[in-house]
């Protein structure tokens, strides 16, 4: 494992997503756009605050979901499936023996969220599948704002509205049960995420690792007011390689319980191309149009996961 030295929290920038600064066109939406550019550049993702819009009740409603979610037994769990990998239930595997996580896919819809529900407790469970539904609003609200503010900056808005109209929203959650003794601290391999963007929650134990340009990983502490903004391999294709998919992990120093939140945007029935704008005599066009769902099957192929860059392995030019 690496043993690099670790990082603060300070050391990855932090972005306040007030009411203010989202305001479109306003002197603090501009300077906001060029601080999440700017971070997206070189971290690859940030942190964002995004209070006025995600409160405390919510940020516990949600976990006490999410826990009473891994209570169920193991059979209930195991119907979660989907034809996407790593969509569906995941654990149980043995070379990260502490991961479990589900995924509840169109999780922005009420179709989405009451299908999930109906499937854990068929006799229904209304404030699992509200809290679910409602926290999935939240994050992809600040998804959106995140994209408007990139693609603004890199002049290229009209080809983000085509892809927002095909974005699906997929939110997982997330489980690293208690490490005993003697097991592997490794809660999961270091990956990019083969999203386009990824925005994470985390609950009071931390683990999460970015590694930075430097080759060093930088610990995200968990706060109940902040949110893991991270561009996924989609991204980096679509922005000509300006903004990088980060490599990221879990290692779990203690033996608590750790929970975790993740919704995950992907690009469904059109093929993501990159803006022509974003090309010159500096960047020539790295990537060749592709489609994002079969980019996720290719990487779950040995030649996938065997690639050190699945997605220029899959459509670099």
């Amino acid at each position: 494992m690496n043993s690099s030295p670790l990082t603060k929290q300070p050391n990855l920038p932090c972005i306040d997503f007030s009411q203010e600064n989202t305001k479109q066109g306003s002197t603090s939406w501009l300077a906001t756009s060029k601080n999440v550019v700017s971070a997206l550049e070189e971290y690859g993702c940030f942190l964002a605050t995004y209070n006025d819009n995600f409160s405390p009740d919510l940020h516990n409603a949600i976990f006490e979901s999410t826990k009473q979610l891994f209570d169920l037994p193991l059979e209930t769990k195991l119907r979660n499936t989907s034809k996407t990998p790593s969509h569906g239930y995941v654990g149980q595997e043995p070379v990260v023996p502490l991961y479990e996580g589900l995924g509840i896919e169109n999780a922005t819809t009420l179709q989405g969220a009451h299908a999930f529900t109906n499937l854990m407790w068929p006799s229904g469970n209304a404030t699992f599948c509200e809290t679910a539904r409602l926290f999935t609003e939240v994050v992809a609200e600040l998804d959106q704002i995140v994209m408007r503010m990139v693609s603004q900056s890199y002049g290229i808005e009209k080809h983000y509205e085509r892809l927002l109209e095909s974005t699906s929203y997929l939110f997982r959650l997330i489980k690293y049960r208690q490490r005993h003794e003697k097991e592997t601290s490794l809660g999961i391999v270091p990956h990019t995420d083969k999203s386009f963007m990824s925005i994470l929650h985390q609950h009071q134990v931390p683990g999460l690792e970015i590694k930075s340009t430097n080759d060093q990983w930088i610990l995200v502490d968990p706060s109940p007011s902040s949110f893991i903004v991270m561009a996924g391999d989609a991204c980096m294709a679509w922005t000509n390689g300006r903004i990088e998919a980060p490599q990221h992990r879990v290692i779990m120093k203690g033996t608590e319980e750790r929970y975790s939140l993740g919704v995950f945007t992907f690009i469904r029935d059109e093929i993501i191309h990159t803006p022509e704008e974003l090309a010159d005599e500096e960047h020539e066009i790295q990537f060749q149009p592709f489609d994002h769902y079969k980019y996720i099957d290719f990487y779950y192929t040995d030649e996938g996961k065997k690639s050190k860059c699945p997605i220029k392995s899959y459509c670099g030019v």
